[in-house]
């Protein structure tokens, strides 16, 4: 009887924390869904979805001919196309949120050194991903869309059709979102003890081959596209080397004391009687 109840204890002992982490990992997702939904409402009444299609396909409309316009090739296209972007665009607004719930169910089972490691590497990739969406609408859609436009013969008309012209700039997105990760992936390489920093910079010259071959794959054909992804890549990988010198400085592990030597026990002498 006495080892049953000592089994039944053992087994309440572990089940119960299971379920509380369970419990815990529900509230966590169920927080994240409800801050996407409030942005999916937020944007549903402004500026709208067809609005946010007009602002993402601002850069290429305004390279097309005067008087072009997009089409849809498909019925539903005029409906699914903005909903997606809406839902994607609902995501991202409330990305930071979601890494704040995703940080708060892992942190307590983290060292003090490597919650020092995580949440600034959360908190740079998370930047990081946005500066280089940024970079894309801003910068590169607007010089590559004029650069594709002026290469179009005179008797045809540009007339994109607004699914294609998605699925291209999500990939450029994720492209450019991507590429701009190199410093927090330096860094966690290093930091790992992967890869050394005297490595990293030995290895400089064939990161530059790598980034314009990753660049020429990834973008359209043209020059302007491929330089101005591995350009970006290439500085930021020095950045990366940088930022992990001193990352790995201020990360160190705390270093055990060393055990303190046990006293020897004192000889006994033997009293003559």
């Amino acid at each position: 009887m006495a080892s049953e109840k000592t089994k039944e204890d053992e087994l309440a002992g572990t089940e119960q924390p299971f379920v509380a982490h369970l419990i815990e990992l529900r509230d966590r997702l169920l927080k994240a869904t409800a801050a996407v939904a409030v942005a999916v409402a937020i944007l549903a009444l402004f500026p709208g979805p067809a609005s946010l299609y007009d602002i993402l396909a601002q850069p290429l409309v305004a390279s097309l001919p005067k008087g072009a316009t997009m089409i849809a090739t498909s019925v539903i296209s005029p409906f699914m196309v903005p909903l997606k972007i809406m839902l994607m665009s609902a995501f991202l607004m409330a990305l930071p949120f979601v890494l704040w719930q995703v940080w708060a169910f892992v942190a307590p089972g983290l060292y003090t050194h490597e919650k020092k490691l995580v949440l600034p590497l959360v908190v740079s990739s998370t930047l990081l991903f946005f500066v280089g969406v940024a970079f894309c609408y801003f910068f590169v859609f607007g010089k590559v869309f004029a650069f594709i436009q002026s290469f179009a013969p005179k008797s045809i008309t540009a007339a994109p059709d607004i699914e294609a012209y998605l699925d291209f700039v999500l990939s450029m997105f994720l492209a450019f979102g991507l590429a701009f990760e190199v410093p927090v992936v330096v860094v966690v390489l290093a930091r790992m003890g992967i890869v050394s920093v005297e490595k990293l910079k030995a290895f400089r010259s064939y990161f530059i081959v790598v980034a314009f071959v990753a660049a020429a794959i990834v973008t359209p054909p043209d020059v302007v596209s491929q330089l101005a992804l591995a350009i970006p890549m290439c500085i930021l990988y020095e950045v990366g080397i940088w930022a992990a010198q001193i990352f790995i400085r201020h990360t160190q592990a705390p270093e055990e004391p060393a055990p303190e030597p046990e006293p020897k026990p004192e000889p006994t002498t033997r009293q003559s009687p």
